[in-house]
């Protein structure tokens, strides 16, 4: 395995974990999660043939951690996967995708579709919770509406939908968009909050648990509730170890600065996506979820607007016993579904 540097153009770099030969498959993680995410997917791809490579995305681990929240767009997003397929001089490439990677790697997937051999994705399309849902994309079925709980009219923009669900309960979304308290929170307790929200949106946390803490007065760490004492029995104690020292560094307001102004985009992609809002998914797609994924809790109705936004989807394939992390809660059964569908793509 080996480690690559990615330039992106504008003084940017990506940190790219590769190994093996052939078809390009790209992993990208979601928040929180580094390109360390993919750990048991390298070798098995590795040895299938194909050559993996797994993205510290920009704002994360050994990638460079600008501040600016324009560098976060989808947009800006957009054009780094097209910089990652030219670094490793392909035309093509399998993308795969969990939480904000699976939002990249849709939008990837219909704005550039050209580029993409097949898709892989573990959250539903066309409910991106920081940007595009609701734009064009309810055009016949009167139940997709709201796309969240206790939200505002659809035709607000995603922080008024936010600010509407946090009048009664605290709500991540919401609280993420000020530039500042979560910063310094989470930067102060890094591993707690990694630890809690881990576990939190594992197939045995308690995620929701925090419609129970009020917004006004209470952080993320006030509304997450505690996790069990490492080890659990898909994050070893060395393996939580590298996603803390992961996501350190000198500067407080760096440390999660990807992950946080990858909510914070959600009005600009929310403008950004409308261009796309009823272009349906064509390229082959496997949709792969965590049966105890707790973030399904934001997505009604997602098989039946799944199956009629996606002409290429090739199979829904549901984990037993798998939450949010899903490629790390039961990696055997992920990487099964993900070969048997590589297998199976034209050439």
């Amino acid at each position: 395995m080996n480690v690559e540097m990615i330039d992106l153009g504008g003084g940017l770099r990506l940190k790219a974990c590769c190994n093996g030969a052939g078809p390009l498959v790209l992993m990208l993680h979601g928040f929180p999660g580094l390109g360390y995410s993919w750990r048991h997917q390298m070798d098995p791809l590795a040895r299938a043939g194909f050559h993996a490579v797994a993205l510290d995305a920009l704002g994360y681990g050994g990638s460079d951690r600008p501040l600016a929240i324009e560098h976060y767009t989808s947009d800006r997003q957009n054009a780094y996967l097209d910089a990652v397929l030219d670094h490793f001089g392909q035309d093509r490439a399998v993308i795969v995708g969990q939480d904000f990677g699976a939002q990249y790697a849709w939008n990837f997937a219909v704005r550039s579709s050209a580029r993409v051999r097949g898709l892989v994705a573990t959250i539903p399309y066309d409910y991106d919770l920081a940007g595009r849902a609701l734009l064009g994309a309810v055009r016949t079925a009167a139940e997709d509406a709201p796309v969240m709980p206790d939200c505002a009219s659809p035709n607000d923009p995603p922080s008024a939908r936010f600010a509407e669900m946090a009048r009664h309960h605290f709500v991540h979304l919401h609280y993420f968009q000020a530039v500042g308290p979560a910063d310094r929170e989470l930067a102060a307790d890094p591993a707690r909050f990694l630890a809690n929200d881990f576990w939190a949106l594992s197939a045995r946390g308690d995620l929701w648990s925090w419609s129970a803490t009020q917004s006004a007065g209470h952080g993320y760490l006030d509304a997450l509730p505690p996790a069990p004492p490492l080890p659990w029995d898909w994050l070893s104690e060395d393996e939580f170890a590298q996603f803390v020292t992961g996501y350190d560094h000198p500067d407080p307001d760096r440390r999660f600065v990807g992950g946080l102004n990858s909510y914070r985009t959600a009005d600009a992609n929310w403008e950004i996506g409308r261009k796309w809002a009823d272009h349906d998914v064509q390229v082959p797609t496997l949709f792969i979820h965590g049966a105890k994924d707790p973030s399904f809790g934001f997505f009604p109705h997602w098989r039946e607007r799944l199956e009629r936004r996606v002409p290429g989807l090739r199979a829904v394939v549901e984990i037993a016993d798998a939450g949010h992390f899903l490629q790390q809660e039961q990696p055997q059964a992920f990487n099964a579904a993900l070969l048997e569908f590589l297998a199976g793509l034209p050439e």
